[in-house]
Order: C-alpha cells, then structure tokens, then sequence
C-alpha cells in the first residue's frame, strides 16, 4: 500500500553553514564596524548579540537571506523578543523541528473533511499518509501544500 510522511525538519549543517556567513557579513559591514556583534549556534538555538536593538533587527535580516540561501524555509524560525541588559542587547532565535500535537490533528482532520480515499496516522512528530492509489497521495501533497500552516512541511519516505 503507497505511503508517505508529512514532516517539518531542516539541515542543520546548512543551518551552522548560513550562522557562520551570517558571522562573516557582519565582519565586513560598515556599519557593524567597530562594534562586538555576533551569532552563536547551540544546538536548534541561534543567540544574537549587539550593542543596540536596531542592529539586532539588522542582524535578523542578514540571518534570513543566508538561511533562504541555503535552502531553510525561514517559516521554522521562531524569534524571541530581543532581551536589553545594560549597553548590550540580546535576542534568540529557535529552529522548530517536528510538528507538534495540535497541527498534525488539524492536518489529519483536513485530510478526513476533504473525505480522501486516504488514511492519515500520527506517528511521533510527523504524520504518515497512507493510501490505495499513488494520484490519492500526490492530492493530499498539493492540498496540504495550498493549505497556509505556520510550519514548513516536507514529504519523505514515499513508499509505492
């Protein structure tokens, strides 16, 4: 019986890739001169930190362009609000990876209100889709991806 996963993940290289030209950017930048600006990644963690908030929402942007430049859907990005001590100011960013409860049940319930020939499983954090026919499952593909949820969905393991 075909079947495929509904999941929300990135690369982490190409995550630590993008932190690390984003680093370079501003070492070269004109108006980050002179001043100790920089990112650090830990983990799905991304700490900026600046001498003002204006530079921080400077620095969110040049992170952006280098996460879509490598192929990271920015829509996994959760930014904090920025955290103001004393002549420095800081703010993190969170790479979310995984679906959580409450949208794999909203996915699963559009699948069954669209009444699909399909049967849509919550298995951990992704979601498992399957069905008799391979044009059923490419449907759910092109609806799901009509449909505007708050996190980047991929297909995998595609079974036939």
């Amino acid at each position: 019986m075909p079947s495929f996963d509904v999941v929300s993940e990135y690369d982490s290289h190409e995550a630590s890739n993008a932190v690390d030209q984003a680093n370079r950017e501003i070492s070269t930048r004109f108006d980050f001169r002179g001043c100790d600006a920089g990112f650090t990644l830990e983990n799905e963690n991304i700490l900026l930190e600046a001498e003002n908030e204006f530079q921080l929402q400077q620095m969110v942007d040049i992170l952006n362009n280098k996460l879509i430049k490598r192929g990271i859907d920015i829509t996994c990005l959760e930014v904090n609000d920025p955290e103001l001590r004393g002549q420095r100011a800081r703010q993190s960013l969170v790479l979310r990876e995984g679906i959580d409860q409450a949208t794999a049940k909203k996915i699963v319930k559009m699948v069954k209100d669209r009444k699909m020939k399909v049967q849509a499983a919550i298995q951990g954090e992704k979601v498992r889709i399957t069905g008799k026919k391979r044009d059923d499952l490419q449907a759910v593909m092109a609806m799901l991806k009509e449909e505007n949820l708050d996190i980047p969905l991929q297909y995998n393991n595609f079974r036939d």
